[in-house]
């Protein structure tokens, strides 16, 4: 997934600010596709260069608000029907799994306790998020609550993998 198309989907039922935008990745993205505020504004930019938004009202102190054009739209749809997505499979957290062979078995099974502590608290962070949105019928809502439950579901099963991991590693 890219930024891009991020953004232009941000904006299918409505049109948005830069600050709705930075809002909406940070209550409904962030478990999917973290973005920072020079990030979104640097791509509405580049969306606007290629007339696939356009800025429909200008408020004070330079605020403005972005409309996505039958462009944009077309180029979502394009995304999402004909190019297919990156399954990534690198892990980091798993490439040091594959080898805490060469630490402590109390050196690993720390690491390991450390990874069901942040799973533990990414699961918490998104329940808090699902009960703190006030979910509607429009497409956002149903299909962000399913990317949601996504990451509920991924994160208590990396805090039961590390779990279970933990209790793999034999004392030396």
């Amino acid at each position: 997934m890219s930024l891009r198309h991020a953004l232009l989907g941000l904006l299918v039922d409505h049109p948005a600010s830069g600050y709705d935008l930075l809002k909406a990745f940070d209550t409904s993205l962030a478990n999917v596709w973290p973005a920072t505020q020079s990030q979104i504004y640097g791509e509405l930019t580049k969306l606007a260069d290629n007339g696939l938004i356009v800025v429909s009202e200008q408020g004070p102190r330079g605020r403005k608000e972005y409309t996505l054009t039958d462009t944009g739209l077309a180029e979502l749809r394009r995304w999402l029907t004909q190019t297919e997505p990156q399954r990534t499979t690198r892990s980091d957290v798993l490439l040091r799994v594959f080898f805490l062979g060469v630490l402590t078995p109390q050196q690993a099974r720390d690491y390991l306790a450390g990874q069901a502590a942040h799973a533990a608290e990414l699961h918490a962070n998104l329940k808090a998020l699902d009960a703190a949105i006030d979910w509607d019928d429009d497409n956002l809502s149903v299909y962000g609550r399913i990317a949601l439950e996504y990451g509920q579901r991924f994160a208590a099963m990396q805090q039961e993998w590390a779990e279970w991991a933990r209790t793999q590693v034999r004392n030396a």
